[in-house]
């Protein structure tokens, strides 16, 4: 039987790192670059005609910049999702990114593993985010206001709140319904009811919300999300080696 391969398209202003990526994806036969654009109006021309599941998007760009690309992308092909990879954590971007519909959010010193992990999330419609885009995301959600969220976060049912932790740990809907007993039809109808509650139209918005409100279970050491409610190392720095000081010539 043949393999049913992922398309992937990566957008990047640096050919060198768009040639890295390349390499790394190559590790995963279940993966398959179908193009690359080096900015987002390219991106958007060729998107179109080549259908890719996901599209791995670099943020700032000359010409068209990734936030305006995502955006055009996540309205024109719904069948594209967008997986931000960046090297900029600052908020600003995050939440522009998140907002213009990007499925996830990846800083460029991610692990190789981490970037391929994050391409299967989302492309089977979890969302995915680097250990300190989640903490952030979590503490910002944390601090907030209490208000129409924190009041609809009441009313939901259990089974809603089933729902919303799962997806939230990255589960797509055929591995809910494995999950809780039920069709997939209703676990649909589960995340719409959510999201028209919640008023959050987005899967990357669900799971920023559900961390916030800590729903995403202790017991899962090899997630994401809770690895980014610990403190990461810090490694002390490499001592210095000087070369020997020259003798001066007499």
């Amino acid at each position: 039987m043949k393999l049913e391969r992922i398309k992937v398209f990566i957008v990047d202003d640096h050919a060198i790192v768009r040639e890295g990526l390349k390499a790394v994806l190559q590790i995963d036969p279940t993966l398959h670059v179908v193009g690359e654009a080096a900015n987002g109006k390219q991106a958007l021309q060729m998107v179109r005609s080549l259908s890719p599941n996901v599209v791995l998007m670099d943020l700032v760009m000359q010409v068209m910049d990734g936030i305006q690309a995502t955006r055009q992308i996540v309205a024109q092909f719904s069948a594209s999702r967008v997986l931000v990879l960046s090297s900029y954590p600052e908020q600003d971007l995050v939440e522009r990114a998140l907002a213009s519909g990007a499925t996830g959010y990846l800083l460029k010193h991610s692990a190789s593993s981490d970037v391929l992990k994050a391409i299967h999330q989302v492309h089977k419609g979890a969302a995915f985010f680097s250990i300190p885009i989640a903490r952030m995301l979590s503490a910002l959600g944390a601090g907030s206001a209490p208000g129409k969220g924190s009041q609809a976060y009441t009313e939901l049912t259990p089974r809603q709140r089933d729902v919303l932790r799962l997806i939230a740990e990255g589960n797509c809907n055929k591995e809910i319904a494995t999950h809780l007993g039920i069709s997939i039809k209703t676990v649909e109808k589960h995340r719409q009811e959510l999201m028209a509650r919640l008023n959050i139209h987005t899967i990357a918005g669900l799971t920023r919300y559900a961390l916030a409100k800590g729903m995403v279970k202790s017991d899962r050491p090899k997630s994401e999300y809770d690895l980014a409610k610990q403190s990461i190392p810090v490694v002390p720095p490499a001592p210095s080696v000087r070369p020997p000081k020259r003798r001066a010539v007499a």
